[in-house]
């Protein structure tokens, strides 16, 4: 540990701490590319971000407890990797931090598992004061364009762009992040980091909207799936799949009635049908 890391670390200490008595590691918070919420953040939310973050203390699971407070970030910078492209075909960028622990008997057992690679996984509070569409560049607070998060359109995957970033609260250590990608490391390659999924593998936005529509159409009739399908509209991966999880658990708790009189159905109901 050089100098001016020790420097930069005694900012935030109430006493000189010595090289001996400090644990450091390095951390992907996020980057530019489509996670899997099919948000991303603007080149300008990672600029905002790498400020914002220094001096931030990392927890666990996003539970914001003193007790909770394990390390604290004492250095940022964001890093472009000419050599990969985003699925947003930009080039790969991410914004690295350095974070420092001081050692005790009690996080002896978290430090040997953050080396043995056990906690890496991380995941970043913030608010962005910008939700855009990544296809009409429309606000998704003014409301909805029609565009779907995760569907393609003419080859390009439709996403949220975060932008303006206002605020940034804590880092946490979690089990699955929205971004693949953010967590622990030593170095950023290929190798060490979890692979990219393609565009192939994200959810298929479609065939989930499609399921919600049909567990309300078997919960409630027509009237039901159509309130459904404007539910569904502007929601993220997450919220329709939290969504559908609550139709199926309402479709389990009651019995199933079979009508075989069609007649009386006068509705369309060509868009629920499995």
């Amino acid at each position: 540990m050089d100098k001016t890391t020790l420097e930069k670390i005694n900012k935030f200490t109430r006493r000189e701490l010595k090289e001996e008595e400090l644990y450091t590691f390095s951390v992907i918070l996020c980057d530019n590319e489509i996670d899997r919420d099919c948000e991303r953040f603007s080149d300008a939310a990672l600029e905002t971000l790498k400020s914002m973050f220094i001096g931030k203390t990392g927890i666990f699971d996003h539970k914001p407890s003193t007790s909770n407070q394990t390390a604290r970030i004492f250095d940022t910078e964001i890093i472009t990797d000419e050599s990969r492209t985003t699925k947003n075909n930009e080039p790969y960028k991410y914004l690295k931090a350095s974070a420092y622990m001081v050692r005790t008997e009690d996080n002896k057992n978290l430090i040997a598992e953050i080396d043995g690679g056990i906690k890496k996984e991380v995941s970043i509070s913030c608010s962005a004061a910008k939700r855009i569409c990544s296809l009409c560049g429309r606000e998704k607070s003014q409301g909805s364009c029609g565009h779907i998060n995760g569907k393609s359109y003419g080859g390009r995957i439709c996403h949220t762009i975060l932008d303006d970033v206002s605020d940034a609260y804590e880092w946490s250590f979690v089990a699955v992040p929205a971004q693949v990608n953010a967590g622990v490391t030593k170095k950023y390659s290929e190798s060490g980091c979890e692979k990219m999924p393609s565009a192939a593998e994200l959810p298929d936005v479609e065939k989930l909207c499609r399921e919600i529509r049909q567990l309300a159409f078997f919960n409630g009739g027509v009237k039901a799936a159509e309130k459904a399908e404007l539910s569904i509209e502007g929601k993220s991966v997450t919220e329709l799949e939290a969504l559908k999880k609550g139709y199926e658990a309402t479709a389990h708790s009651k019995e199933m009635e079979v009508q075989l009189s069609a007649d009386t159905q006068k509705e369309d109901m060509s868009r629920f049908r499995i």
